[in-house]
């Protein structure tokens, strides 16, 4: 017997059911551990209150020196490619001055000895050069390395590099990053190069005049120094940029000369050295800024703020693990101390459980006895009731057995009388037609139809049976209407093994010849198929009469209607709903008929049967009514 696990309804009569009335004693009853519980869950609540509180604090503790670590190593890391730059560019300078002050200021132009010193100086430095280069006040090429030929109609004066040296009669000038071509080049090459140019004075012919020198270096040296600082953290990114916010590197230039990127060079540009916090375009973030001597130039270091929860996430993990150790800790020893207390509680309720799921219908053989003389006496207590109810449910379980059996005979009986009755119908009518050898026949396939009706009394037949009834009755049926109808069989082999309810196909059979292919003159047609699919028997009886609509489709196994419908002249009746009761009462809800059909589209009735094969033991299960347990 199944027992519904779920939410329990009152009996008749208002009554609960005994698994409600025993949760609800048990429910009612005061653990001596009760206080001690409390205690328990109560240290359990403030421990892990505690251990949060500590862990949030610690977290923010931590986030704290995380900032100032991340932005130290920041700096740290500053200082250090400051430290380079500046060394690269007064390297530079030294170039520079070399070439001015031991070259260029004590020479005259008249000779050779500055080109051949500007020569030996490029070749010495070529590695981090592309250029040098001497020009008088209007632009007029003196001399350089390593290609002496200034282009044709290039005018240098106009250019920023000669205009902001001239500007700056005492200084040096750095320039932003830019390709120069002002050479005649054989190999047509063009280099990005930052230039560094002053202004010096010489003479020609001991006649003094002022000129710009020329230094072109290499940008990529540059480049690669800030390459190798951005590489050292993905999170954080620095930037180049001359004093008035120009930028001179960035490792995101292109997406900013392309306008898909933004930066504030600019309000970097004007701020001291030093360390700020600023929201820029709704993302906060710290920036750093160093000044890079003698240029102008600024180091800008960023770091948004998302990289220090970023840099948190191992701290963050080290404090889940210390929560969850600790809380599995308590809840470890809390189980341990509890089960002690509790165990003979929960051994009662687990039996009762064990009892419920059992169906009671095995008494109170399994309710535990034991711990304290309290829940041992509420153990008996529970023993002798559940033995007392499992008698009683014993003596129900008879009754309703017996009660389902005499409904399913009656149900049975309702068939017989009346097949019998239209077969004799049709056999007195052929004598009294003079048709004798097809009374003769009919009585004969009557007999044989008879033999498997009666079965011995049994109502489980196998299907093979039960198909081998149903064409004894269309044989019968195809004389009586004058072969008006064709009959077609169309059956698998496998499924004559398997059990059903007898006298199923029968009524359906009738139906479709009174309902369905009488009157069309020959031009019926009634098929018998079945088959098997999966774990079930399909039967279906189908012909192409007249059909039925939908809404009288959905009345034909409804039992209420069934029940106000008015009984027709002939034809089964009782026929669909009683094949439909009696297989469910049989195999269970899932199993019966399923009817489809349409106006001037014909009727099919589609029985549905489990596949359980027919033996003396199934069969002997099944007439008990004890098919669930198959």
């Amino acid at each position: 017997m199944e027992t519904n696990k779920g939410t329990s309804q009152p009996e008749a009569g208002g009554r609960l059911p005994l698994a409600d009335k025993i949760r609800g004693r048990i429910g009612k009853i005061r653990f001596p551990s009760s206080i001690q519980s409390t205690i328990l869950i109560s240290f359990s609540v403030v421990a892990v209150g505690f251990m949060l509180f500590l862990s949030v604090a610690l977290y923010q503790r931590f986030a704290v020196r995380q900032v100032q670590m991340t932005t130290e190593a920041a700096g740290q890391l500053m200082t250090q490619a400051t430290v380079n730059l500046e060394d690269y560019l007064v390297n530079m300078r030294r170039l520079s001055d070399a070439m001015y002050y031991d070259v260029i200021k004590d020479a005259d132009l008249a000779g050779n000895g500055i080109n051949d010193e500007m020569n030996l100086l490029y070749e010495a430095n070529k590695d981090r050069l592309i250029s040098l280069a001497l020009f008088k006040r209007n632009g007029e090429l003196v001399c350089a390395a390593p290609v002496g030929m200034k282009k044709q109609d290039l005018d240098v004066t106009d250019q920023k590099w000669f205009t902001d040296a001239l500007g700056q009669m005492e200084n040096l000038h750095f320039s932003t990053p830019h390709v120069q071509n002002i050479f005649d080049d054989s190999s047509f090459r063009y280099y990005w190069v930052i230039s560094l140019s002053r202004v010096v004075d010489m003479a020609d012919s001991g006649v003094p005049m002022t000129g710009v020198l020329l230094v072109d270096m290499n940008y990529s040296t540059i480049e690669q120094m800030m390459d190798r600082l951005n590489e050292v953290n993905s999170y954080q990114y620095y930037y180049l940029c001359d004093r008035s916010g120009e930028i001179i590197y960035h490792p995101r230039l292109m997406q900013i000369r392309s306008g898909n990127y933004y930066e504030d060079s600019e309000q970097a540009a004007a701020k001291d050295d030093g360390t700020y916090r600023e929201t820029f375009r709704g993302e906060e973030r710290t920036v750093l800024i160093s000044t890079i001597s003698y240029t102008g130039w600024k180091l800008v270091g960023i770091i948004p703020q998302n990289s220090f929860s970023i840099g948190m996430r191992n701290t963050r993990l080290f404090l889940v693990l210390i929560i969850l150790t600790t809380v599995l800790a308590l809840l470890l020893i809390n189980l341990f101390v509890s089960a002690r207390i509790s165990r003979p509680i929960l051994r009662l309720d687990e039996s009762v459980r064990d009892t419920e799921a059992a169906g009671l219908s095995v008494g109170g053989s399994r309710i535990y006895i034991g711990g304290t003389s309290e829940i041992e006496h509420l153990g008996r207590t529970l023993k002798n009731s559940m033995d007392r109810i499992g008698e009683l449910m014993q003596d129900i379980v008879r009754e309703q057995e017996d009660k389902r059996k005499s409904e399913l005979d009656a149900l049975q009986a309702q068939i017989n009388p009346h097949f019998l009755y239209n077969t004799l119908d049709s056999i007195v009518w052929m004598i009294e037609s003079g048709r004798g050898k097809d009374a003769v026949y009919m009585v004969t396939q009557l007999a044989n139809l008879f033999r498997i009706s009666l079965s011995r009394g049994k109502t489980i037949i196998s299907v093979g049976d039960e198909l081998r009834h149903a064409e004894y009755y269309m044989n019968i049926q195809k004389i009586r209407y004058k072969d008006s109808f064709e009959v077609v069989f169309d059956v698998d082999e496998e499924v004559g093994q398997y059990a059903t309810v007898k006298l199923i196909i029968q009524p359906l059979l009738e139906n479709a010849i009174y309902y369905g292919v009488e009157g069309m003159d020959g031009d019926g047609i009634i098929s018998v198929s079945a088959k098997r699919t999966g774990k079930d028997v399909y039967i279906t009886v189908s012909d192409n009469g007249f059909g039925m609509p939908p809404e009288t489709v959905e009345k034909l196994l409804d039992e209420k209607q069934d029940r106000d419908r008015p009984k027709k002249g002939h034809g089964s009746g009782v026929g669909l709903l009683n094949v439909h009761r009696r297989i469910r009462l049989r195999f269970g809800e899932p199993y019966g008929l399923e009817i489809e059909s349409e106006p001037d589209e014909g009727t099919n009735v589609r029985i549905h049967l489990p596949a359980i094969v027919f033996n003396e033991e199934n069969s002997r299960v099944l007439e008990e009514g004890r098919s669930a347990g198959l």
